[in-house]
């Protein structure tokens, strides 16, 4: 970013340089014959330096603004529960499907149930040739 002084210095230096380009081209010299004296150039060069004179212009006179500030927004509140009430639960009771080991219901259910069930162990021979016992 060049400093103000720079810029209005830059600005000076090119238009000093556009007016002595037209001071230049105004001079018709020995081609004054040839041209008889239309003098469009001349004009050319005094509109072209009013319109780089007035481009600098408004960019040296541009108002200067200041960056935008960020203002944070405050915090969210801060809401503090109580904690939840702490419910106890009582264990339900246990759901037995098959009767008690070594009760006559449970020889029954045994017997019933597996063919080479041996009351006297309580095993029984599973497919895969283990002996398992009966629950």
């Amino acid at each position: 970013m060049l400093s103000r002084a720079t810029r209005i210095a830059s600005a000076s230096l090119l238009s000093a340089a556009v007016v002595l380009a037209a001071v230049s081209t105004a001079e018709a010299g020995r081609r004054h014959h040839r041209h008889h004296g239309h003098g469009w150039e001349t004009g050319a060069a005094i509109v072209g330096g009013l319109a780089a004179g007035a481009l600098i212009g408004s960019a040296l006179s541009a108002p200067r603004y200041p960056a935008p500030v960020y203002v944070a927004p405050p915090p969210p509140p801060v809401y503090h529960y109580r904690p939840a009430p702490r419910v106890y639960y009582q264990q339900p009771a246990p759901v037995h499907y098959r009767p008690a080991p070594w009760s006559p219901a449970w020889y029954q259910y045994c017997s019933s149930r597996y063919r080479s069930f041996d009351p006297r162990t309580g095993y029984f021979r599973s497919y895969s040739g283990r002996y398992v016992f009966c629950q």
